[in-house]
């Protein structure tokens, strides 16, 4: 069995698409009416979805969450500055952890918080 695919929630679709795009990854499809967005970034897709000011409190409540999912990266320290300089806002410096590899978190413009990861050779 393999992830095929996971979902983020985000308050404004065209920030980001933008946004995604922004940080490297390739848009597959792009469906204005449906409100969502489909990035390929490997064996995983990873979904947008709208969630309009209109929407239940459940579903408001899937914005602006820590998201679980990491993007790797070989540099850490490189794509880290890259990002940031294009405007990405990072939660604090990219840090070791106790497994040895190294983490950074950031945030999408819906407030969902996403990491980089350098994993150990």
């Amino acid at each position: 069995m393999n992830l095929s695919a996971a979902r983020v929630f985000v308050s404004d679709i065209e920030d980001a698409k933008a946004f995604y795009e922004n940080i490297g990854l390739a848009l597959e499809c792009y469906n204005p009416d449906a409100q969502v967005c489909i990035f390929n970034t490997g064996k995983t897709k990873l979904i947008l979805e709208s969630v309009s000011e209109n929407e239940p409190e459940f579903e408001q409540s899937l914005l602006g969450r820590f998201t679980g999912l990491s993007f790797d990266t070989c540099d850490i320290t490189e794509k880290y500055e890259r990002l940031r300089s294009s405007g990405v806002e990072f939660k604090g410096l990219p840090e070791q952890q106790n497994w040895g590899g190294w983490l950074a978190t950031f945030l999408d413009p819906s407030g969902n918080e996403l990491q980089l990861v350098q994993y150990t050779d």
